[in-house]
Order: C-alpha cells, then structure tokens, then sequence
C-alpha cells in the first residue's frame, strides 16, 4: 500500500513540475510582455532597460524560471508587474470564494449523482431514467454561461426569486444566508452541468456490475436485492465512478471560471481573466499552478480510493490501473 501510495504521490510531484515548466514557457513567450504595459512614447531606452532590470527580466530565461521556481517553492508569488501587489494577497480570497463555490457544487453533484444512477440502473428506461437522460444531454450540449445566463434572465430577471450576481448584497457583507442567497444560481449551474456525465457514469458502471454471474447468483440465492446492490454490486461499480470524480475536476475547475465570469463571482476564474487582460504574467502563473495542484490533488485521492476500493490496484503494483 505504501509502495502505491508513494509511487503516486512521485508522479503527481513530477507532473506539478512539468507544469511549471510549461506554464512559464506559455506566459515568457507570450505575445506583449509584461515591460509593454509600462512602455510610453516618452519612456527612454535606458529607462527601459532598467525596469527590465529591477523585474529580474533581464536574465536568461532558465535562470528566470530557477529564481521563479524557488520563490514559489517558499510560498512567495510575486508581485504585480503594474500595481506591485504581492499576488498572494490578491489571489488568498478569490481562491476561497472559488472552493466555496466548487466544493458546494461537487459535494450535491455526487449527493444527486451518484443515489440517482444506481436506482435508474436499477429501473432502466422509466421516467426517472428519462429525465436523467435529458438532464444529461442538455448538460453535454449546453455551455456553462450559456446555462447561466438563461438562469439569471429567468429567475433574477424576470421573477426576480434570485441576484443577479455577486458574492453578498452591498449591506449585508459577510452574512451567511445573504452568501447562501447568491450561491443558488452559479451553484444550481455547475451542478447541473457536472450531473450530465455523473449520471452516466454511475448508471452504466451499476448496469455492467448487475448483469455480471456473481450478481445472479446471489438474487438466485435469495439474497435481498438491497444486499444485492449496495454490497455485492456497489464496490466493484465505484472504480468507474472514482475515475469520472478524478476525470471530471478539471472540467468543474473551467466551468466554474465560465460562471464566475456570468455572475460575477469573486473567485479566481474572474481573477484569471482580468489579469490576462492586464497582462499581470506572474498572476496569471500562480492562479494556474495553483488550478493544477487542486486538479492533480484530486487525482491523487481517486488514485487512493481505487487502492482503498479494490486492493488489487495497489497489488498489482506497476501494471495497476492509472
């Protein structure tokens, strides 16, 4: 076990370094450098070229990247090129409004999900395996802010039931039913998107499971059907599911970069498009270490889950399933 669990947690360190590598590579050669933004028809060439200095962007590019590397190993982000603001202050709360808002809408995703998929393989085609279905198929074809702004049209706009966006209301900062108010929309958006491959996923991992000999027998013994499914079926089903929940994290990542986007949600998908727009690259580097980190966490923990589910993964030591 500890032999997987090490092995994985190697892999996962190396895959956060190649995306520094990359990550750096992708901002340095970017198109309009951060000096642009501080270029003015009456900046001089020397005047130039010590911002360049004092920016450390007069150094090679892997001695760029080593400087970097190092200040991130110790927790120090940078500053902004324009206003000289430690990035941490700046991305510290848009992180924690975006892990409100994913983690809200991942924990009733798999609440909803993943109850729903085992009753509907249960009960193959009925009503409720029809609305499944639909949910699915507009989740699949349905943009994130397309979805979202047809609910804010709907119930901000028309009925008026909901806010229209924002995190709080301008005199109620802070309160928890104001926050929880305002959740309902972005929430009820990534939830539904996210449900469309959820459903599946459980649905057709429990059907497989329940056609297999061993489930037969068990029915043909007369074991009760609750038995049947949550105990005989359920355990070898959640290998599917588990890898859908590692699969999945980074489409709930960019979904919730759409939707705060719509409803103006301070979180860090928002952040990441104003400091594109503002060409902040030491930001924008950060927010997206720190989106991978959050993305190979989550595969680490479906990673061991699978060794917790079916001990064969963590037996089967290289040739085990990813």
């Amino acid at each position: 076990m500890w032999e997987y669990l090490v092995r994985r947690l190697g892999q996962s360190l190396l895959t956060i370094f190649l995306v520094t590598i990359v990550s750096f590579g992708v901002m340095h050669a970017a198109p309009g450098g951060p000096i642009t933004m501080l270029e003015s028809p009456k900046t001089s060439a020397v005047s130039l070229e010590q911002k360049k200095k004092n920016l450390g962007l007069d150094q090679p590019v892997h001695i760029q990247y080593a400087r970097w590397l190092g200040r991130m190993v110790q927790g120090d982000f940078g500053k902004t090129f324009i206003s000289q603001r430690p990035v941490l202050d700046l991305i510290k709360p848009a992180l924690k409004n975006t892990l409100i808002l994913m983690t809200t809408s991942w924990v009733l995703t798999l609440l909803i999900a993943i109850p729903w998929g085992i009753m509907n393989s249960t009960r193959p085609y009925g009503l409720s395996d029809n609305m499944a279905a639909a949910i699915g198929y507009a989740g699949f074809a349905m943009p994130a802010f397309f979805f979202g702004i047809l609910l804010q049209m709907y119930f901000a706009q028309k009925l008026g039931w909901f806010p229209l966006s924002d995190m709080h209301s301008m005199s109620k900062q802070g309160q928890f039913l104001d926050l929880v108010h305002h959740m309902v929309l972005p929430v009820f958006t990534l939830t539904t998107i996210s449900l469309a491959s959820y459903l599946k996923y459980a649905r057709s991992s429990m059907m497989e499971v329940l056609g297999q000999d061993y489930v037969r027998t068990a029915r043909a013994k007369g074991v009760p059907e609750r038995t049947v499914i949550f105990r005989h079926a359920l355990r070898n089903a959640l290998i599917p599911i588990i890898t859908i929940l590692g699969l999945a994290l980074p489409g709930i990542v960019a979904g919730a970069a759409l939707t705060e986007t719509v409803f103006n949600w301070p979180g860090m998908g928002r952040q990441f498009v104003e400091f594109a727009i503002g060409r902040e690259y030491s930001a924008l580097m950060a927010i997206t270490l720190i989106i991978a980190v959050v993305v190979i966490i989550g595969n680490l923990l479906a990673d061991i889950l699978y060794a917790v589910v079916d001990p064969r993964v963590r037996l089967g030591g290289k040739g085990a399933s990813n």
